[in-house]
């Protein structure tokens, strides 16, 4: 990616009535990047990559299952958000699909990944019920709200990520906390249940877990280079040590087993904002602060 995007359309342009509108930005990703583009380091840049392997699928299924009770929505205010996550998640899964293949020409087998949460997520879809995929929804949407307000509020937590990647990580970190509420909303609308919400919750987290570190060894074993098993233990400091990003989540991941809990109890606009103005100067396009049209 060369830190820019194609400006061919305008890059906000309204499709609802909320203030969740979808940014179209096309990057594009420049060759030169290195394999190992997170701080030259494996283990962080191959976790990472384990998490955008799934995106593709996973929005998609985020989509499906708020999709379902669309029509039964009529809250006019919900409805139109519901627009706009459908399709700023269409986007995510577009642009990362489009990641996932520079990281299959980089020797990172970002393809045998995508295969297997397809496989995966067809099969658990088959098997629950539609109130627990959409609070299988909520559930991730929390998680990834929360990895994207750190990455807001701690940038020094991509430190060392090579420049031309961080618009991508950026963006959708400003997007997701943008839409962190309409998933839930639609739960609480639609569903309700607070047993569904919270034990899906538990269930998920464990999956979460345990196939974000499943990925990571389907990329690594399917490599042509050694492991750097020094970067495997910086790493484990990285998230549970010092700084313990992954650590640091934990108030945030307890809230949610709260029965007040909302996303929205923490107001991040502020924070959206500055990601958006950063994001805006790093690909030199000052049309993204701009009101959609």
């Amino acid at each position: 990616m060369n830190a820019k995007a194609s400006v061919a359309a305008p890059a906000v342009r309204r499709t609802n009535k909320s203030d969740i509108q979808p940014r179209r930005m096309d990057f594009e990703f420049d060759p030169s990047i290195p394999r190992y583009w997170f701080a030259g380091d494996q283990f962080k840049t191959l976790l990472l990559s384990a998490l955008s392997c799934t995106f593709p699928e996973g929005e998609r299924f985020f989509v499906r299952s708020v999709r379902h009770y669309q029509p039964h929505i009529t809250d006019p205010q919900l409805r139109e958000e519901v627009k706009g996550f459908i399709g700023q998640e269409a986007h995510h899964g577009n642009e990362h699909e489009a990641f996932n293949a520079f990281l299959e020409e980089r020797g990172i087998p970002a393809r045998k990944v995508e295969a297997f949460v397809l496989k995966g997520l067809k099969w658990q879809s088959s098997r629950m019920s539609r109130e627990r995929q959409l609070a299988k929804t909520c559930a991730l949407e929390h998680f990834t709200a929360m990895l994207a307000e750190t990455i807001l509020e701690h940038p020094e937590m991509l430190e060392g990520m090579d420049e031309r990647m961080l618009p991508l990580w950026l963006w959708h970190a400003v997007e997701e906390s943008e839409h962190k509420s309409v998933a839930f909303d639609v739960y609480q609308d639609q569903v309700g249940s607070y047993w569904i919400r919270t034990s899906e919750m538990a269930k998920t987290t464990v999956e979460f877990l345990g196939f974000t570190i499943f990925h990571y060894l389907q990329l690594r074993s399917g490599m042509d280079d050694k492991r750097d098993l020094r970067s495997v233990a910086r790493g484990f400091n990285w998230l549970l040590g010092r700084p313990g990003w992954l650590r640091k989540l934990g108030p945030a991941y307890r809230s949610y087993y709260r029965r007040d809990f909302h996303p929205a109890q923490k107001d991040s606009k502020a924070l959206r904002e500055q990601g958006l103005k950063k994001l805006a100067k790093m690909l030199n396009r000052p049309e993204l602060l701009e009101k959609p049209a």
